[in-house]
């Protein structure tokens, strides 16, 4: 998966777990957690989401690492096999 579909996903499955929420608002190095005011059960759900989603596994321990967009999009394209 490359970027940009990485972050097309990630938008996708932040508009699941948080109703109402509108990923365009934010910017790129926000923390969305914040940002969407997610609580901890929203954000294992977008956890869960974005591991099904892409296929991959999301270890608690590179969670600091999928709080902003575009280290959520990093995270997810550089850890997927290429399309």
């Amino acid at each position: 998966m490359n970027r940009d579909a990485a972050l097309e996903a990630i938008k996708d499955v932040l508009t699941e777990v948080v109703p109402g929420a509108d990923p365009s608002v934010l910017s790129p190095d926000e923390n969305f957690r914040d940002g969407l005011e997610m609580d901890s059960l929203d954000f294992l759900n977008f956890v869960e989401g974005l591991s099904s989603r892409t296929g991959l596994p999301l270890p608690e321990t590179d969670y600091p690492a999928l709080i902003t967009l575009n280290g959520c999009a990093d995270y997810v394209a550089s850890r997927s096999a290429p399309a």
